[in-house]
C-alpha cells in the first residue's frame, strides 16, 4: 500500500486548439499553482536504470532551478528539437534556440521531453509571441526565463530515449522494448530474421 505522503496529485486537460507546446503548458496554469512541475512528452519514451522524471530531480542543485533534459543529436538533426548551449564552467544553460539549422546551431545538445519547470515559466509563456511554426514554443518561453536570470539545469539523462513520434520510432521502441524483455527476446529475433 502506498502512504498518503507518497501520492502524486495527476490533472488532464485538453489543449482545445494545437497551438504549440508552451500553449500546452500555458493550459495548466490554473492547476499548477506556485510550485514546481513535470512537463513529461508522451511521444519521448525514455528507459534507463531510473525514471527521466526521478534523474531530473537528482540533477537540480537549488530550489530555484528548472532542469531540462538533454541529449546529444546528430548535427544534421539539430532542426528537429529544441538546442541549448552551456556554460563550462556553471554546467547551467546560458541559451536555447528552438529547431536551429545546423549551421547556426549552438550545439548539438538537444532537449528532449522531460522538464521540471518552475511557475515563473508561466509569465513568460504569456509575454513570448508565436514562433517556429507559428506556435507558442515552449523553448521560447526558456529563452526569456534565462534573460530574466533565471536557472536552467541540463540533464544529460541515463538510458535509451526512443521517438515515438514517427511511424520508424515507434517501430523501433517497440522492437526496442521487447527485445530487452528475457521472455520475448529469442522470438523477436526469430521474427525478425525472417525478414532478411
Amino acid at each position: 500500500m502506498v502512504a498518503p505522503a507518497e501520492l502524486a496529485v495527476m490533472h488532464y486537460i485538453r489543449q482545445q486548439q494545437a497551438l504549440g507546446l508552451g500553449h500546452a503548458v500555458l493550459c495548466a496554469k490554473a492547476f499548477v499553482g506556485q510550485v514546481p512541475f513535470f512537463v513529461l512528452l508522451p511521444d519521448d519514451l525514455i528507459v534507463g536504470p531510473e525514471p527521466g522524471a526521478a534523474q531530473l530531480i537528482s540533477a537540480m542543485q537549488g530550489p530555484d532551478e528548472s532542469v531540462i533534459a538533454v541529449q546529444e543529436v546528430p548535427w544534421e538533426h539539430t532542426s528537429r528539437y529544441g538546442v541549448v548551449s552551456i556554460d563550462s564552467e556553471t554546467g547551467l544553460i546560458v541559451g536555447i534556440v528552438e529547431k536551429p539549422q545546423p549551421e547556426v546551431a549552438p550545439s548539438n545538445l538537444a532537449v528532449v521531453g522531460r522538464y521540471l519547470l518552475q511557475p515563473e515559466v508561466f509569465d513568460c509563456l504569456a509575454q513570448i509571441t508565436p514562433g517556429a511554426g507559428g506556435e507558442l514554443q515552449l523553448t521560447d518561453a526558456l529563452a526569456l526565463m534565462l534573460k530574466q536570470g533565471h536557472k536552467l539545469r541540463p540533464c544529460r539523462f541515463k538510458g535509451v530515449r526512443y521517438d515515438t513520434g514517427s511511424p520508424l520510432g515507434f517501430l523501433e521502441a517497440n522492437i526496442g522494448m521487447a527485445l530487452a524483455r528475457e521472455d520475448m527476446r529469442a522470438q523477436v529475433l526469430a521474427m525478425l530474421a525472417r525478414f532478411r
